[in-house]
């Protein structure tokens, strides 16, 4: 009997130091982590690019059900052929709310370096689908064509026929033709200002507000210090990618300096009031910056957010990081509030991150657990194959 105790005892032990050995390890691996190539980052943002590293983590991966709301549906959700100038069709998504009409509408340009294989309505419907239920809006996610297929100027012909489209239909679709605005990330930030560009230029639909993600605004050779600090792709944008979406996008060289690819170098003079959200490790951080400085330069009333401690794209994450979540949060509450009466005003915050301490702890505990099961598959991996 004693002896069993015995053993008993040196197996709790045993247990309990292998356990304090594998808790110190992944605080230790994570931590690693966190001291990046061109700096560090914080423990959520580390094992995320970790994750996305080792192919775990996609933008179009469907959240775990914890992580959504629950209740009756609010949106009904549907696809919708929109006509373009040359004579087809580009097939969009469309979330409408049940109740109620006269809703404001958002056309929605996602993001994928204006390229096939990148990005379409799908790889962002999460951040559409949360645009509609924060702003109680119609959010129409535009389909438009891509390169190498259609290069420019089909992207921005079709989503600029898009916003048409919204504008003659909207009390069919329950919306409100004198509020609609327009929203993209990346390349689909880039085509969401130039909409705004040619609608003012061509006396098209007045636009509420544009809320740009990260958005890309020049296509000529700019020494911004962004660009080459963090063009590796580890932070998933790469020089490579950039230079391949030029390439394809505007394969013609005079078309670099163009106010409608690089909206940076265009008159911005009535343009509607901005949201332009930047992230501290991306290649398009200062261009967005610069670009937000040149709108307020115009007399357009524009906010700039820049998220410290996180990378391209990082609002596509929200579900899983406070900071795209906070993000998202702002420019939801700037696309149901903003007066286009707004007087001229240029605000400029940086956000390091949350000040609650339960939030705080929350992000914590959380990167440490994605940190485990990271670990434990690359642990189960190299198993295996020593095994086989």
């Amino acid at each position: 009997m004693k002896r069993n105790l015995h053993r008993m005892r040196i197996f709790v032990m045993i247990s309990s130091l292998t356990l304090i050995v594998c808790a110190l390890s992944v605080v230790l691996i994570v931590h690693y982590w966190t001291h990046t190539e061109a700096g560090r980052v914080p423990p959520k943002t580390a094992v995320v690019l970790q994750a996305i590293n080792e192919n775990l983590v996609t933008t179009d991966m469907k959240a775990p059900q914890f992580l959504t709301s629950s209740g009756s549906a609010r949106f009904t959700r549907e696809y919708v052929e929109i006509p373009v100038a040359d004579g087809s069709t580009i097939t969009s998504k469309m979330y409408r709310p049940i109740e109620g009409d006269s809703h404001p509408i958002i056309l929605y340009y996602h993001g994928g370096a204006f390229m096939e294989g990148y990005g379409d309505i799908e790889t962002h419907d999460n951040i559409v689908r949360a645009l509609a239920t924060r702003t109680n809006s119609i959010v129409i996610a535009v389909g438009y064509r891509v390169a190498p297929t259609y290069p420019f100027p089909t992207a921005i012909e079709d989503s600029y026929d898009a916003l048409n489209w919204a504008y003659m239909n909207a009390f069919s679709i329950g919306g409100d033709p004198n509020h609609i605005s327009v929203a993209g990330d990346s390349a689909g930030g880039n085509i969401a200002t130039v909409v705004s560009l040619m609608s003012r230029d061509r006396n098209g639909p007045d636009i509420q507000s544009q809320a740009l993600f990260y958005p890309l605004t020049t296509f000529q050779d700019v020494d911004f210090d962004s660009r080459y600090k963090y063009d590796s792709g580890y932070y998933l944008l790469s020089r490579s990618v950039m230079l391949r979406a030029r390439d394809t996008y505007t394969p013609q060289e005079s078309l670099w300096s163009h106010a409608y690819t690089s909206p940076l170098n265009a008159d911005l003079e009535g343009l509607p009031p901005a949201i332009v959200i930047t992230a501290e490790f991306d290649p398009l951080r200062d261009e967005g910056e610069e670009y937000a400085r040149r709108l307020a330069e115009s007399g357009v009333p524009v906010v700039n957010y820049r998220y410290n401690g996180v990378m391209h794209g990082f609002v596509s994450f929200y579900e899983v990081m406070y900071r795209g979540n906070h993000a998202l949060a702002e420019a939801a509450l700037f696309l149901r509030t903003t007066d286009t009466s707004t007087e001229s005003m240029y605000q400029f915050q940086v956000f390091d991150g949350a000040t609650n301490t339960r939030i705080q702890l929350r992000e914590e505990a959380e990167a440490y657990a994605i940190g485990t099961f990271l670990i434990g598959k690359k642990a189960l991996s190299l198993f295996y194959s020593i095994v086989q």
